[in-house]
């Protein structure tokens, strides 16, 4: 039984358990996500996702999404979370409303963590979060949370971690915690943008300033997706507030 306010939620072993489904929102790791979506595709259940990839694993990602949509004459969602998702569009916003202008942004804890295929395929990784920050110095340090399976030597996956083409000869730091789930559970954002070049009196700026839940927010983001689902021809689309079934996002 799940705990509350869910108990009296229905519980499947499978989608094929649940009869129609208008739509089923993924919710699993980055590196799950694919496999769950394409399994439910088959079903023709259509599906809405949130996964945050690297840029070349997004593009493939989608592209496989976008096949097996296709395929099954499914419609499917792809990137409908917060980041990916709905930050980009205030991002997209504030440039359109001041086209010659800079952008400063920041996150709170001042850290970008995202999910990366090569760690997560390292044995002995339950799961792992990586992110970039540059010091007082602009040196770029790369940082490696990992959450380790039952037995794992931490050593030992430090190592693997370490001899990885990609974060070899790079300022790396691991770190073992017990979750990765307190790490990303608040999060917060500024966005600044202010004008180069005007043309009146005013200087123009925008400024956004958010505190929330990020898992809330990208909840809602999946669930504005899921009601565009009817409207949306087969194959994957990208999300945007104003989801169509022209083509193709």
């Amino acid at each position: 039984m799940l705990p509350a306010p869910f108990t009296h939620t229905r519980v499947a072993g499978h989608v094929r358990e649940l009869g129609l489904v208008d739509a089923a929102l993924v919710c699993v790791p980055a590196t799950y996500t694919l496999g769950v979506a394409c399994e439910l595709l088959q079903s023709h259940v259509p599906i809405v996702e949130c996964a945050r990839l690297e840029e070349r694993a997004e593009s493939e990602h989608h592209e496989a999404l976008h096949a097996a949509a296709h395929r099954h004459r499914v419609p499917a969602v792809a990137g409908a979370g917060w980041d990916p998702g709905a930050l980009p569009l205030v991002l997209r916003l504030f440039e359109v409303l001041i086209p010659r202008g800079d952008t400063v942004f920041t996150r709170h804890p001042g850290i970008d963590l995202h999910h990366n295929a090569a760690i997560d395929g390292i044995a002995g990784v339950k799961e792992a979060l990586t992110g970039e920050l540059r010091d007082a110095q602009e040196k770029l340090r790369r940082y490696v949370y990992v959450e380790l399976a039952g037995g794992a030597d931490p050593d030992e996956v430090r190592r693997s971690i370490e001899s990885d083409p990609v974060f070899a000869g790079e300022e790396t730091e691991i770190f073992v915690v017990p979750d990765l789930t307190a790490l990303v559970a608040a999060t917060g954002v500024v966005l600044e943008r202010r004008a180069r070049v005007t043309t009146g009196a005013e200087h123009a700026s925008l400024s956004f300033d958010a505190r929330f839940d990020v898992y809330a927010f990208a909840a809602r983001v999946m669930l504005d997706a899921a009601r565009a689902i009817p409207h949306l021809a087969p194959g994957a689309h990208r999300y945007a507030l104003a989801l169509n079934g022209a083509g193709r996002g």
